[in-house]
């Protein structure tokens, strides 16, 4: 079974055509690499799939029904969430506080109600125990490295029960040895049947974790190949056009 596929999308703003008849399939568990330079169609194509907007035509199908949505929440509601490159953190909050935020849970004593931080501390911590990073619970963001960031992030999605995360430039800016922690969440995330889409400008990450590398140009999907049967040169040249398709 396909978790998404995409048939036959587009998109136009007006006379500008931002995306043309693309075709994509996802699988569960299944880490796709996609790419392309600025303006390739690449944030149009995640926006579709996460819920911005809808396609000017063609279909989405997620999980074999056909979808559409009109709001990110649509997309969330089936199970697709986003890990932005700003990743949309609370600085000034700790790292369970922000896995669970907008989703707080409560305890009610008689006639009052509390925060539960107990229950979510503990429900966080174990999720990192899942990701297999030493961030903790009460950590607060502003102290955290790039990486911790990435980990607190990804511990949302999967509190959200997600099954496709899209992760917009995971490893821009920061440390080699930050990087190798964020290739290995989404190692975690694979072990654990969940779907990625890695949107990256970093050869060496695509061709680390991706079991596939989608290249987009001018708004079309020119390569869609499995890692192992392309390379950074073939994507490179993809990418700038020096080869038309692969």
């Amino acid at each position: 079974m396909s978790l998404l596929v995409l048939q036959d999308v587009g998109k136009e703003f007006g006379a500008i055509r931002a995306l043309s008849h693309v075709n994509l399939t996802i699988k569960p568990g299944e880490v796709v690499g996609l790419m392309g330079d600025n303006g390739a169609g690449k944030s149009t194509l995640v926006k579709i799939i996460a819920g911005n907007f809808p396609p000017s035509h063609g279909k989405v199908l997620f999980e074999d029904q056909e979808v559409h949505f009109t709001r990110p929440v649509d997309a969330r509601s089936v199970g697709i969430e986003v890990v932005y490159q700003d990743l949309a953190l609370a600085d000034n909050l700790t790292a369970a506080a922000n896995v669970f935020l907008g989703r707080e849970l409560r305890r009610r004593v008689g006639p009052f109600s509390f925060l539960d931080h107990a229950t979510m501390n503990h429900r966080t911590a174990a999720l990192f125990r899942e990701l297999k990073s030493e961030t903790r619970p009460d950590d607060v963001v502003r102290a955290m490295s790039g990486g911790q960031r990435q980990a607190v992030a990804i511990a949302r999605t999967r509190l959200a029960k997600a099954k496709l995360i899209l992760m917009d430039e995971p490893t821009a800016a920061i440390s080699v040895r930050q990087v190798a922690e964020v290739l290995d969440l989404i190692r975690r995330l694979k072990d654990a049947g969940i779907a990625v889409i890695l949107i990256s400008h970093r050869m060496p990450d695509v061709f680390s974790v991706c079991e596939r590398v989608v290249v987009m140009r001018r708004g079309t999907k020119v390569a869609d190949k499995p890692i192992d049967q392309s390379s950074p040169e073939e994507v490179t040249a993809l990418i700038t056009g020096a080869k038309e398709a692969a």
